[in-house]
């Protein structure tokens, strides 16, 4: 046995050490051994001898991962005794224990605190009968009450609410659970989506162990307020949670109303997004019985209604007075609303189930068909009308005659400007219904159209001509159209128009562009079809459609008059605006930024999508530069960034026609991105307070743009293009400062990143964000200095502060030291060089002080023999 032990011991010193998959493959060795100990005599005695010198030992260990190991392997072998202990010496030995699992609580590191939790769990769980109450409850409070808050770490938190199942498992714990769980309910709000995720399973775990009423741990309030608003993964089970409560399959369907309009009433969002998830629950039958149980809801509250008009207050008293009698009316329009919207969620939600169910359908629109003539008089108000005509679309023209007949004159009617949207939802049931075609004839008549050239007199006065005495609305008009590309559904059944339809549409909304250089070339003039705001509303769908309309077929007749509109843009926009006065600009700044924001944002989501070739994308560079080299502002930088990232992340997809295009296109890029750095050090040096709103504002784009050339371009020459930029960009801002200290002596190392300048500080911060950028960027650091790209003592000093700085980040890399030492060499070498004999001396002695205290700061950056 002693050599058994002798080997094992080994084994397990190295296991403490190790992670990842031999760690978990010596856990399942030593887990056999644990289970035998209650079977097999002598086994729990060398378990003992094997754990005392190794396992106490790595419970104290420095290392945290150690430590974390430690842990693990102690709570599958607690408790580790010695079965020739007498009753005193084992009491001690278990009170040692107990006191290893505070430690573990309270340890200073996340990951053993969340290993202490799990320990907690299990143990109390398995030997609740047999430890202690006082400890047992000291230790739950401490889970409870103050990890189950810990605000260091969302891990810990999680920790405590993925582990406090294990508790429940076993039924003696649910008493003193069902007194601790109430003072967590607020972690149902906690601002990481895991803690949350965490909590509600754990509610779950309690309501399926019927420890407590879920409820009364965390308020039902508080849940339909976090269903309202969270996220997917959080809602889904939220809906899992109190789905018996609000739709109880097992009970009579007249219940399921009540509770139906109870859950309305408490919260309408909530309502809403329990019932978008309801079928994932339950069979599509019952979703289709609550449909019909709602219907007959509402069809009973409308005979009350009528009844209640021809009968006397004392009548009504005699009757028998349901539940949802007394609680539910027409005249309640916020509940009647919500049912209805529920009905069309409920229908939406088994669309496709309905589809293959003939029966089932026709039996539901007749019902609906039937009824919905009489709720559209009886629920005037607008939030019923919405999802009654959502209604409406969900059934074929013929079912609502009456309706369908009207809908055109009904949007033809609308008043221009209101700001009664509603009936846009009728363009979803001309939608449906097949009728596009209608709704186009009707955008056509609002828009203006291209003036024929002009003719002969003669033949212009036998023309005849009908007047048409209803006005036109463009403005309506745009906003049809808008809703119709908003709406991917409705957006379809558009392009599928006949295509001679959806290019005279085309053609109507670029008449935008004459009327945007009107309003840019003539102060005070007014454009002859549109507005201005019209104007910039109708260039935007223009660009959009025309996107839209090349995804739909194939060469590039589309993509061309999005080209053709950069060169309007060039041509038109920027050359107007470049040789104009500043009170000029300012009165129309809006027009054309708008203009330019609008065009790159379509050319940005060109590129995304894949439709813009390598030609279209070098254009697009030449059209960017010159935007830069011609317009005040920078309100196109975050735009320009993401479409450098589309572009260079999109490259390897596109089949160019030769390797020159793509020389020539990742050239554009490095001249594009210096020249948007260029610009951004301009807007620090004009307007600092400005810059620095600008740069936080363009942190993420920049952030994306530089991980994407680093995952896909890696040692290419747009990559080392790019990381020269940036290196450029910082050394010659912190130059600037450094330039500005008149003695050496003043001069300071930088400690931290916020010790640089604003401009650097966030470069060499997203850079610090990857290990990998962070090695490419040293490369490329010790490239420039090595070749003298970078030289002289204040630049080579400004690189000893972004090498300082980069390795007292999170993510340090060995070649900072390569790169110092390369540095220093430089530095020597210059100063031996261009100082004279009774200066050299002084000077090199003066900036070996500083760089050894750097190096001292920034962890002994440079080999001895350097120093």
């Amino acid at each position: 046995i002693s050599i058994i032990v002798s080997s094992l011991r080994k084994e397990l010193s190295r296991l403490v050490k190790q992670e990842g998959l031999f760690w978990w493959r010596g856990q399942l060795v030593l887990c056999y051994f644990h289970h035998q100990k209650k079977v097999r005599q002598g086994v729990e005695e060398m378990l003992y001898r094997l754990y005392k010198p190794i396992l106490w030992r790595g419970l104290k260990a420095r290392n945290s991962e150690v430590r974390s190991n430690a842990a693990l392997l102690f709570i599958e072998a607690f408790p580790i005794r010695d079965p020739n202990f007498n009753a005193i010496e084992m009491d001690s030995e278990i009170q040692k224990q107990f006191e290893e699992l505070y430690s573990l609580l309270e340890d200073p590191y996340p990951m053993v605190r969340s290993t202490g939790i799990l320990g907690v769990c299990k143990i109390t769980s398995k030997y609740w009968e047999m430890m202690p109450p006082t400890i047992l409850i000291d230790l739950l409070k401490k889970v409870t009450g103050e990890l189950a808050f810990d605000t260091s770490s969302a891990d810990v938190r999680c920790s405590v609410f993925k582990c406090l199942p294990i508790i429940l498992d076993n039924k003696l714990s649910h008493p003193l659970l069902e007194q601790l769980l109430p003072a967590l309910k607020y972690s149902l709000h906690d601002n990481s989506e895991k803690v949350r995720v965490a909590f509600v399973d754990m509610l779950l775990k309690v309501k399926a162990v019927r420890a407590a009423k879920f409820w009364k741990i965390c308020p039902m309030e508080h849940i339909l307020v976090r269903l309202e608003s969270d996220s997917r993964p959080v809602s889904r089970r939220l809906v899992n949670l109190i789905f018996n409560s609000f739709l109880p399959v097992n009970q009579p369907e007249e219940v399921w109303c009540e509770r139906c309009v109870t859950l309305v009433q408490m919260n309408h969002a909530a309502a809403r997004k329990f019932y978008q998830h309801a079928h994932e629950h339950t069979a599509c039958t019952n979703i289709a019985k609550l449909i019909h149980v709602i219907r007959h809801c509402l069809n009973a509250c409308i005979r009350r209604a009528v009844r209640e008009c021809h009968e006397g207050h004392e009548e009504r008293e005699k009757e028998n007075v349901s539940v949802l009698d007394k609680t539910l009316s027409v005249s309640d329009v916020a509940s009647m609303a919500g049912l209805l919207e529920i009905v069309v969620i409920l229908w939406k939600s088994i669309h496709r189930s309905m589809e293959n169910n003939k029966e089932a359908r026709v039996y539901t629109i007749n019902k609906f068909a039937s009824v919905l003539p009489e709720y559209l008089k009886v629920f005037k108000d607008d939030r019923c009308k919405i999802p009654l005509f959502m209604l409406m679309s969900f059934m074929p023209a013929s079912a609502v005659p009456a309706f369908s007949c009207g809908v055109i004159s009904t949007l033809r009617n609308q008043e221009e400007g209101a700001a009664d949207k509603r009936y846009c939802t009728l363009l979803d049931c001309l939608c449906s219904w097949g009728q596009v075609g209608h709704i186009l004839e009707l955008i056509c008549d609002w828009l203006p159209e291209e003036q024929p050239q002009s003719k002969s007199n003669s033949a212009s006065k036998r023309k005849v001509q009908i007047h048409d005495p209803r006005p036109v609305k463009p403005e309506l008009a745009l906003v049809y159209i808008e809703y119709l590309l908003t709406h991917p559904k409705n957006r379809q059944c558009l392009l599928s128009a006949p295509q001679k339809k959806l290019n005279h549409l085309l053609k109507a909304l670029e008449m935008s562009k004459a009327d945007l250089e009107s309003i840019l070339q003539l102060p005070g003039g007014k454009p002859h079809n549109f507005n201005e705001a019209m104007a910039l509303r109708a260039f935007s769908l223009h660009c959009r459609l025309s996107i839209h309309l090349q995804h739909q077929v194939e060469g590039k007749v589309y993509l061309s008059i999005l080209e053709d509109t950069g060169f309007w843009l060039e041509n038109k926009v920027l050359s107007f605006i470049q040789d104009q006065e500043e009170e000029y600009l300012k009165l129309h700044r809006v027009v054309y930024q708008q203009i330019i924001q609008t065009y790159l944002t379509v050319c940005k989501d060109v590129v995304m999508v894949g439709l813009g070739d390598c030609k279209f994308q070098i254009q697009l560079l030449q059209w960017s530069l010159r935007i830069m080299q011609t317009v005040k502002g920078f309100f196109y930088v975050s735009l320009l960034l993401g479409i450098l990232k589309e572009i260079t992340g999109s490259s390897l997809m596109q089949k160019p026609d030769s390797d020159e295009e793509v020389a020539t296109l990742f050239d554009m890029v490095q001249k594009v991105f210096q020249k948007l750095l260029e610009c951004m050090a301009r807007s620090f040096r004009k307007q600092p307070e400005e810059g620095l709103r600008l740069l936080y504002s363009v942190q993420s784009s920049l952030h994306e743009f530089i991980m994407t050339v680093q995952s896909w371009h890696v040692d290419t020459p747009v990559h080392r293009g790019v990381l020269s930029t940036v290196i450029a960009a910082s050394v010659v801002e912190i130059s600037h400062q450094l330039r500005k200290v008149s003695n050496v002596e003043e001069l300071t190392t930088p400690e931290v990143l916020s010790d640089l300048p604003p401009f650097s500080r966030c470069l060499i911060g997203i850079i610090m964000k990857s290990l990998d950028v962070i090695r490419s960027f040293l490369d490329e650091l010790k490239a420039c200095v090595t070749s003298d790209d970078i030289e002289g003592i204040v630049c080579l000093t400004a690189v000893m502060h972004i090498i300082l700085v980069m390795n007292k980040g999170k993510q340090r890399s060995s070649k900072v030291k390569d790169v110092a030492a390369t540095v220093h060499r430089k530095l020597k070498t210059f100063m031996e060089i261009t100082l004279d004999e009774d200066s050299t001396e002084s000077f090199l002695q003066t900036f070996e002080e500083i760089l050894v205290v750097s190096c001292f700061l920034g962890g002994s950056l440079l080999p001895r023999g350097l120093l």
